[in-house]
Formats: structure tokens, C-alpha cells, sequence
């Protein structure tokens, strides 16, 4: 069955591309030598960082595709790189994520940077799949490009948060594409509603086929929902987080949610909390929108083929971009037949889709390659950046199944960096396979774009909240033996010589920075070369982030 008639091959296009991000720079730019520009009356911005930006991106934006010939003529080009990396770190706003005030009007600023830059009728022409949620919509996102993919179309998928390389938020084809002061009225546009922007302007360069859009926060006011009439649009499963910018109910997070839904446009949701799903639904029918609830994945619809993401939990999203894409090529006039409502089999092109999809960070095992290739010791790395109650239970569940052959023997380890983890350390599973706790602070170089960094070594650094964190994981431990809860302090002691330890209890540690962390799990596979330590690493998808920074250098 054929559903497009798009070249699958790559081509290299990086004048097409560089050509699209010079454009932004070259608009701005204009803009910046006036005093006065024709849409408004007043003066626009003036922020130094935007040429390199643009135009030394640009120069390493396609550096993968190239010959290694070609990559070291453009070496010296591309030793720039870093500098416009700083200069996009710039742009990470300090206003808090809280600030609720004119967020409406904020928004509508969007609006303005599109016609600034003429994207408007570009972006009117995209065929788009648009996702919201709390769970998931990255997972569905990432299943809905690689089915399409597999279709034959030429893709465009914009995902957040990075993990290492803020090029790992846009895809083509599949593959991560690689290498303050403002008017009163016209700000310049920060971190995320940049990159949005220009996620459209590549994808518009690029000609893709169709462009698969993740929500970053939100979705009424995020700043992905620039688009007025994608084709489908899908809500993921919800849950309770960002709740000082969302709402504290989960009714008031849906209404969010779903200020992505256009009138008369299908979307598509997966089974709800009763109070959400009331939501969605009466938004949909205010906005004449046909909302459809999916079911999870039936496994034996896979040709004994398993998803190319881990944990059960992963069905549920599949289904729901399966309902996506089925749509999306339905209503694009790719298929004449609907495969929403097929129970006995899917397209060979979805399963091959699901099969292969991938996405760092999530239910990911990696190898530590610096102890494979220095020693016999086995050290093994479970990543996940689950980090609400509901996805730390789920992440759990996974981390248990994947290590119930050895759950026995392995030396498992749990990073947790967040409040969120307050009550999820509660959770049986994390305690019952689990010898040993650790505890870092957070002290992300998330906020630092670039490829090359990686998390500081620095000791002088508060680890309270972590010291809390231990002695609640001490108490509840110790409650399992059949200890006095009270007694479970006088098993930790300050260590004050060890510069890479601050407190060292029976069942757990708190460490200072997570590089020391690291460290200190490494030597101790050196020191027992004959026991597998399995290392759980979960409660932000920052520290995932920077674990894969430390273990990849």
C-alpha cells in the first residue's frame, strides 16, 4: 500500500537552510535600524546577540550530512558554533515561569513576530498534527513522525525539552538536524518562542510534508499554538504539573490543554481523569470539535514486532498517534479508507513506524562506555524523565521489569533532584529494588544550549532539600525493616573531609554535584567488577540530560 509518492532519501539541502535561518537574521536585522517600524509605532529592539545567532548556526546546522571532508573545511566555521550557542542562552528569560500577568497579550506578540518574518501564509499551508498533555505527547509525537516517515512523507517534528544539544528539538526526517534589552511594547522574544519560530522557518524551508508539533507548556498560550487550523490535534494523558502557571485542579489544567483545539477540527484524546475529560469535552463542544477517546494499543496488532519505546504505558500513546496519523492522511486526501476503527490490523508502514521510533530519555538503557572499555565491570544506566507522581509509578513499574532478572543481585541506584519526588518516594517498587539512594542537587546546565558542557563539579553548594530528601528515604526504609522511624538520623553522619560526599547514611547518600556522583559509582565498579550496578536515573528530564552529557563525554 502507497500512501505519498515523496523521496525518502536525504538530500542535502544546506543552502536551503541556511538561506531560511539568514532570512530570519536578515529581517531582524532591518528591523533593528529603525527607528520606527510600518507595523508599529514605536521603536522595535536593539539586542546584539541575533546575528551570530542566526548566521553561525547556520554555518553547522547540517554539519551531519556532510562528507568528513567537507566537515573539516567548515571546522573552522564551526569552532563559532559555541559562541552562538551563548548567544541563544541569552535569550532564557529570568522571569518566572509563574508570572501570569499579560500572558494573554504576551502571546499575541506571537502573531506579530510571525508577520514580522512572513511566515503567516507558510505556516497557513502546513499540514499539521498538533499535541498537548502532561504524559506522553512527546512519546505520541515521536510514534505519529516515525509512522508518516514510514509512509513515505517528508517530515517535520518539534519536541522539548533537549536533552543534551538544543538541535535535538528539530527533526527532519528523523534526525536531529546538527549544529535584554527591548521596547516597552515590543520584547524581544525569548528562549522558547525563538526556537519555535524558527522551527517554522525550517520546516517552511524544507518543504516538508507534514509538521508534528509538541506542545512546550500548556497550550492555550504556548507558543506552538501560533497555528490556527492544524489537521488533527491530540491531548495526551493529563496529569498535575506546571500547576503555578496551569491551575491546581485537573479541570483547570485541561481548559489549558485544550485551548489548542480549533473549531471543526478532529482531536483526539486517551481515557482521562472524570474531572479532565468534563473539560476537554465541553470545549470540544463549544469549538464544533469531533473529540474521540482511543484505547490502548493491542499488542498482537504488531506482527510480533515490539514498540521502539519502552513500558507498557507506551500502547496507550501509540494508539493515540496511530488515530493521528490515520487522520492526518484521511483528511490530507493520502488514503481513502480510515483505519481509526480497524481492530485486526494495521498498515505494514504504522508497524514499521512504531517499531523503530526513538526518543533519548525516556525508559532509555544506556551502557557507561568509560567503564566497558577500562574494566570488566558491567555499570548500566536506566534513564527516564518521569517527574509527577503518576509518571514516577509508571517509571517504576518499567525500571522493575526491566531489571527483574537480576533484581536480586543488581546494585541499583535512584537519583531524585525534585519536590515532585517527595511523595513518589513513597512508592513500593523504587524501595523494594533499590540497595542504595542517591541524592544531588539540581544544578542543571540545561540552561546552557550548547553540546560541550557539563554539569559543574562545585562543592560549595546547598544540598538541604537533598539531606531532607535522604532522611525521608531513610525513614521509610527502615519503617520496612521494622525499625523505629525515629531512630532512622542517627544512621546518617555529616561528612565534612570528603569533599564529594555531605551526608552518608545505611541506605542512602547525598553527594554535592552529580559529576561526584558519577565518580563515586564508577570506582565502585572498579572495587566489585563481578556485580552488575543498575543505575536508575529519574525525576527531571534535566539531570537525564546531564547524566548523558557525563557518560557520553
Amino acid at each position: 500500500m502507497g500512501f505519498g509518492t515523496k523521496n525518502a532519501v536525504k538530500t542535502q539541502k544546506q543552502n536551503t537552510l541556511c538561506n531560511g535561518v539568514g532570512f530570519l537574521f536578515s529581517r531582524f536585522k532591518k528591523l533593528f535600524r529603525r527607528k520606527n517600524n510600518p507595523i508599529f509605532s514605536s521603536t522595535f529592539l536593539t539586542h546584539q546577540p541575533w546575528p551570530r545567532i542566526y548566521v553561525r548556526l547556520c554555518m553547522c546546522i547540517y554539519s551531519q550530512f556532510q562528507t568528513l571532508e567537507a566537515f573539516v573545511l567548515n571546522q573552522k566555521k564551526c569552532l563559532q558554533y559555541d559562541e552562538a550557542m551563548d548567544a541563544l542562552s541569552s535569550l532564557i528569560t529570568k522571569r518566572s515561569r509563574a508570572d501570569k500577568k499579560n500572558k494573554g497579550d504576551r502571546f499575541d506578540l506571537l502573531f506579530d513576530y510571525v508577520k514580522i518574518l512572513e511566515l503567516e501564509e507558510q505556516i497557513k499551508e502546513m499540514k499539521i498534527i498538533h499535541v498537548a498533555g502532561t504524559k506522553g505527547k512527546g512519546s505520541t509525537c515521536t510514534f505519529a513522525e516515525s509512522i508518516l516517515r514510514n509512509c513515505g512523507f517528508r517530515t517535520g517534528l518539534f519536541t522539548s525539552p533537549h536533552l543534551i544539544d538544543v538541535r535535538e528539538r528539530f527533526r527532519l526526517d528523523g534526525l536531529e538536524i546538527p549544529e535584554d534589552k527591548t521596547s516597552d511594547e515590543i520584547p524581544m522574544p525569548t528562549y522558547f518562542r525563538f526556537l519555535a519560530l524558527l522551527a517554522f522557518k525550517i520546516f517552511a524551508a524544507e518543504q516538508v510534508d507534514v509538521v508534528i508539533l509538541e506542545v512546550g507548556l500548556g497550550g492555550k498560550f504556548d507558543a506552538t499554538n501560533v497555528v490556527e487550523k492544524p489537521i488533527v490535534c491530540g491531548i495526551a494523558s493529563l496529569g498535575y504539573d506546571h500547576m503555578e502557571i496551569l491551575g491546581n485542579t485537573l479541570g483547570q489544567i485541561a481548559g489549558e490543554k485544550a485551548g489548542i483545539f480549533k473549531s471543526g477540527v478532529p482531536a483526539f484524546t486517551v481515557p482521562q481523569p472524570e474531572e479532565a475529560m468534563m473539560v476537554l469535552e465541553q470545549k470540544a463542544s463549544q469549538l464544533d470539535v469531533n473529540l474521540q477517546v482511543v484505547d490502548p494499543l493491542d499488542p498482537s496488532l504488531l506482527s510480533g514486532l515490539h514498540l521502539g519505546l519502552e513500558g507498557d504505558h507506551q500502547y496507550l500513546n501509540a494508539s493515540l498517534a496511530i488515530a493521528l496519523c490515520s487522520t492526518w492522511l484521511h483528511k490530507s486526501g493520502h488514503v481513502g479508507i480510515n483505519y481509526l476503527n480497524q481492530t485486526t490490523s494495521i498498515p505494514e508502514e504504522f508497524i514499521r513506524g512504531l517499531a523503530t521510533a526513538s526518543l533519548q530519555g525516556r525508559a532509555q538503557i544506556v551502557s557507561d562506555q568509560f567503564i566497558e572499555s577500562e574494566s570488566s565491570g558491567d555499570l548500566v544506566f536506566y534513564l527516564d524523565g518521569a517527574h509527577s507522581p503518576e509518571s514516577m509509578e509508571v517509571c517504576a513499574k518499567w525500571f522493575c521489569l526491566a531489571t527483574k532478572e537480576d533484581c536480586k543481585s543488581s546494585y541499583n541506584q535512584s537519583y531524585c533532584d525534585s519536590e515532585r519526588l517527595h511523595e513518589s518516594e513513597k512508592s513500593g517498587p523504587f524501595r523494594k529494588h533499590s540497595t542504595q539512594a542517591l541524592f544531588v542537587p539540581n544544578t542543571s546546565v540545561y540552561y546552557k544550549v550548547g553540546a560541550v558542557d557539563s554539569p559543574s563539579v562545585d562543592t560549595q553548594i546547598d544540598v538541604s532539600w537533598q539531606i531532607t530528601l535522604q532522611k525521608l528515604w531513610e525513614s521509610l526504609i527502615h519503617g520496612e525493616k521494622g525499625r523505629e522511624v525515629k531512630n532512622a538520623d542517627l544512621t546518617c553522619e555529616a561528612i565534612v573531609e570528603d569533599t564529594e560526599k555531605s551526608s552518608n547514611c545505611e541506605n542512602s547518600t547525598v553527594f554535592t554535584s552529580l559529576p561526584l556522583a558519577i565518580n563515586w559509582l564508577r570506582d565502585n565498579v572498579r572495587r566489585n567488577q563481578s556485580v552488575r550496578f543498575q543505575v536508575l536515573v529519574t525525576g527531571s528530564l534535566h539531570l537525564v540530560g546531564d547524566v548523558l552529557r557525563l557518560i557520553k563525554k
